[in-house]
């Protein structure tokens, strides 16, 4: 009994290691333990403009992927949030520094502006289950689990009332739209590898389950309608889908049934206005790009709105070759929310805006497409790796296509980053987006230090490895749930350079960088590490006769240097709080990292011209 004990034992061993161990062969066997769950929404809306409310049916199939059986399954009621002493209105009236979007707006909503979904029933296969809303989260026991690689069919009846637009979604924008319909269904919650994300809605970020839907959306006949997916029946609704070459059979019904179907996607978003204007660019390479703004702007935004369209296509060419090939047939741009905000397969932004503006905020959002919307980082944990990494690609998309002709295209990202730390409020990457102490801290952290995450990496593997780096993040992740891990994995196999110590100083501390030259003795350079956070160093030494010379000195535990034409030195270990090399002449001026790159915090140390 002892015996075979320990050799079950021993197999489970290996095989939570993603391993099982053939015993005739000695030999391990890899397995491959990555998992995620999907989902299958049908959705039947009907809206009523007069009173902004709506009733729904959903038809959701959940198949468990997981190895695990599931007793209960959770659902986001996001518009919940939009209620006087929610979560969201609690935190907002006691945070340092509240958005001045949200302020103290939820605690004046009367009743009809309030948002909310209720759940009037829900089934699972047919047979009531149990459910009970707590704020924003429908918590439902199940009638029998769900086992591991089963589906089961979930049927919910629901009434929901859309807010007054305060975040992200709502009717009656500053700017006229009508309806801005993001985190508008009772959506399923992600479980995954960690077990449920479950954080009531705060205002921040989302996480969800790739699926399928199907959406029909019954609403008034005067009314465009834009966002997720492909519309199903544009000869029976016109307003700028139909096909001109065929017939349209336009229902003399009061209102009109909009049926989309999006492949693939975590999330549905739908916007809606009577007075939209809608505008269709078709690329060359098949994909329709779909703005929709109202026509009744002024004449300078409505310029705006045309001049972006040639530059959309502009975007979608370079983020489709920089980071990987958009895989929809559509994508669209609608006026509306509450500043810029990114979904599947669109975007809502506001539309009075400076081009500069209005290209902007089009870069950036379109630029979630990739980090988000195909790579599905969990954004309430991570939301860094969304943020960041969409600032870092727009920023470059931006400098190249509007020729801006910038060395630095994430100077800005520095600058935030380097004030963020002077004010001594920055906070770990690792923190939960929800539990920031301030939101300057958090925007700070997630869009600028984010950002850096990646240009620093230049610095420190190289550009070109980063380029790589990027590419095989998307091709390995895409349509999954990458973690930091992951970004970190990609970069050291296209590298070959170890970068867990980069990961942790970065995203999981708060040292800082700081580096200077020490002294200068003779022909001997001494340079010190006053800051935490160790870093490889680039030096450029000028000497006295005018000549200059590039030396790298890699971090002893990258085990190896980014690609360079500098002379690359001893390594050095990071324990070490000096470092010193001699060179061949007289020196006259040292200075450190020129790239500017490297987010040292404190830069006047970085020069040393001797007298």
């Amino acid at each position: 009994m002892k015996k075979t004990l320990f050799f079950v034992l021993f197999i489970s061993m290996f095989f939570s290691c993603g391993q099982t161990k053939d015993v005739t062969s000695k030999k391990l066997t890899k397995i491959n333990t990555y998992w995620q769950q999907h989902v299958d929404y049908t959705m039947d809306i009907d809206m009523d403009v007069n009173n902004y409310q709506y009733k729904g049916k959903q038809k959701l199939v959940y198949t468990n992927n997981s190895p695990d059986d599931l007793d209960r399954v959770f659902y986001h009621l996001y518009f919940n949030a939009f209620q006087p002493n929610s979560q969201m209105d609690i935190r907002s009236l006691n945070i340092k520094d509240p958005s001045k979007k949200i302020a103290d707006r939820i605690s004046r909503l009367k009743p009809n502006e309030i948002g909310y979904i209720k759940v009037n029933s829900l089934k699972q296969n047919g047979v009531a289950v149990s459910h009970k809303t707590v704020g924003t989260i429908l918590e439902v026991q199940l009638n029998q689990p769900i086992k591991s690689g089963e589906s089961v069919t979930l049927e919910m009846d629901f009434d929901a009332q859309v807010p007054i637009q305060i975040r992200r979604s709502g009717r009656n924008s500053k700017e006229g739209v009508a309806l801005s319909m993001s985190q508008w269904y009772p959506k399923l919650a992600e479980y995954d590898f960690e077990g449920w994300h479950t954080p009531p809605y705060i205002a921040r970020e989302f996480h969800g389950v790739w699926g399928d839907f199907d959406v029909t959306i019954h609403i008034d006949k005067n009314y465009t309608v834009g966002g997720t997916g492909y519309l199903q029946n544009p000869q029976e609704i016109g307003h700028g889908y139909e096909d001109k070459t065929q017939p349209v059979n336009i229902s003399n019904s009061e209102k009109l049934s909009w049926h989309f179907k999006a492949p693939n996607v975590h999330d549905f978003m739908w916007a809606a206005d009577p007075e939209y204007n809608h505008d269709i660019l078709k690329m060359e390479n098949g994909i329709d790009l779909h703005f929709l703004y109202k026509k009744n702007l002024e004449e300078k935004y409505l310029k705006n709105w045309k001049d972006l369209q040639p530059k959309t296509a502009e975007l979608m060419t370079y983020f489709s070759e920089n980071v990987g090939q958009y895989p929809y047939k559509q994508y669209s741009v609608i006026q509306g929310g509450d500043g810029g905000m990114e979904y599947a397969m669109s975007t809502l932004i506001t539309g009075k805006r400076k081009f500069g503006s209005l290209f902007g905020v089009t870069a950036h959002e379109m630029a979630h497409s990739w980090f988000q919307f195909l790579l599905a980082s969990n954004e309430s944990l991570h939301p860094w790796m969304d943020e960041g990494f969409t600032s870092y690609i727009s920023n470059k998309a931006e400098n190249e296509i509007l020729k801006e002709g910038k060395e630095n295209p994430h100077e800005g990202s520095y600058k935030s980053y380097r004030k963020l730390v002077n004010l001594e409020i920055e906070e770990p990457l690792s923190t939960h987006a929800d539990r920031y102490h301030t939101n300057k801290a958090y925007s700070t952290g997630s869009y600028s230090k984010g950002n850096i995450f990646l240009s620093q990496l230049e610095y420190v593997i190289g550009a070109e490895n980063v380029a790589k780096g990027i590419k095989k993040y998307f091709t390995d992740f895409s349509f999954k749930h990458p973690t930091p891990n992951d970004i970190k994995r990609s970069m050291e196999k296209v590298s070959g350079i170890h970068l867990d110590w980069y990961l942790n100083e970065w995203t999981q501390t708060t040292h800082t960088i700081d580096y200077g030259v020490k002294s200068i003795k003779g022909q001997t350079i001494t340079l010190e590490r006053i800051g935490k956070m160790p870093m490889p160093i680039d030096v450029e030494v000028v000497y006295a006769d005018g000549t200059k010379e590039s030396f790298n000195i890699p971090l002893e535990m990258m085990r190896g240097n980014k690609p360079t034409t500098a002379k690359i030195l001893k390594d050095w270990g990071w324990a070490y709080p000096t470092y010193s090399f001699t060179v061949s002449k007289n020196v006259k001026v040292v200075t450190i990292d020129k790239s500017r790159l490297m987010a040292d915090v404190n830069l006047e140390n970085n020069v040393f011209e001797k007298k």
